[in-house]
């Protein structure tokens, strides 16, 4: 199986477009380097699971943040606004997969799918779940999910086999160890998630012109102070910052992902003057649009 580095590229409402394996073995298989790349804000139908290792990562599902260190792991269930970032400038790098339930669950007829995956989609408090080696039944789920990340990239004989056995053991520990009857959350917070949805897949769609907060908040049909709300409550930061950051995240991709003429990067993610773009992207990439790619853009794939 292809291994690939997690470049999210979202659609306009802000779900990933990749496809994630075939339809006849739906998973994918990802190494991918926070020093390098940040793992925007995205979503996804399909389950993802992550294991650290080297550095350590923020990794936000929903509302909820989570710091992954090295040799532990996280679970983000489907549907869940996420993303990843570098934590503490460790060079964090991490090995994941991401894969649709049928592979584990088989049909929605099966007892499998009913008994096992079923609550776990249906049950929207559960965003996230942080695995820690000082847990047994957690550190044998962080074990299954290296070995079904390992079983995919190097295939050996029999393979699709070990990877639904190692994803159907780590979905049965999940069950057999959390409370699917938690607390649901109120219609409020899925209201907000709903939201955020929308108005992030407006600021990506529109990232190339001037925005406002008004014109944000708009896009989902919400007043100004409750856009503020929203943001500050899911990403911890008001939208004016956000869309700064996301205009410097696109323009990083495209600085390594392209040989577009720097000044045309800029214009293209919302900036304007070419000195304003230069100091914005110095004080969040810590270099120049041009040092960057020089540093970047010649960065070989990690190797196994």
């Amino acid at each position: 199986m292809a291994l690939s580095e997690c470049n999210v590229i979202i659609n306009q409402q802000g779900r990933e477009l990749a496809e994630h394996g075939t339809a006849l073995f739906p998973i994918a298989c990802y190494h991918d380097n926070l020093e390098r790349e940040e793992v925007h804000w995205h979503w996804h139908d399909e389950l993802e699971a992550m294991v650290v290792i080297k550095g350590q990562t923020i990794v936000a599902a929903g509302t909820e943040k989570y710091i992954i260190r090295e040799g532990e792991g996280i679970f983000i269930n489907a549907g869940v606004l996420h993303g990843a970032w570098d934590y503490e400038q460790s060079g964090c790098q991490f090995h994941s997969l991401v894969f649709h339930p049928r592979l584990v669950g088989g049909s929605a007829e099966s007892i499998f799918w009913q008994k096992y995956i079923q609550p776990i989609l249906d049950n929207s408090s559960l965003k996230g779940i942080h695995f820690q080696c000082s847990k047994d039944w957690q550190k044998e789920i962080i074990d299954n999910i290296e070995k079904a990340w390992q079983f995919c990239v190097h295939e050996p004989s029999g393979y699709e086999f070990q990877v639904r056995d190692a994803l159907s053991k780590m979905i049965f520990l999940l069950s057999d160890h959390m409370n699917i009857a938690q607390s649901r959350p109120s219609p409020k917070q899925l209201r907000d998630g709903e939201r955020m949805k929308k108005m992030i897949q407006y600021i990506e769609q529109n990232c190339g012109e001037e925005l406002s907060t008004a014109d944000i908040a708009g896009s989902a049909m919400i007043s100004e102070s409750e856009c503020l709300r929203c943001f500050r409550k899911t990403i911890g930061k008001p939208p004016i910052q956000y869309v700064k950051q996301f205009r410097i995240h696109k323009a990083a991709g495209l600085l390594i992902s392209t040989q577009e003429k720097i000044a045309d990067i800029g214009t293209q993610c919302g900036f304007q003057d070419m000195s304003y773009f230069t100091k914005t992207f110095r004080e969040m990439k810590g270099c120049t649009p041009t040092e960057y790619r020089e540093k970047m853009g010649n960065k070989s794939f990690p190797t196994i």
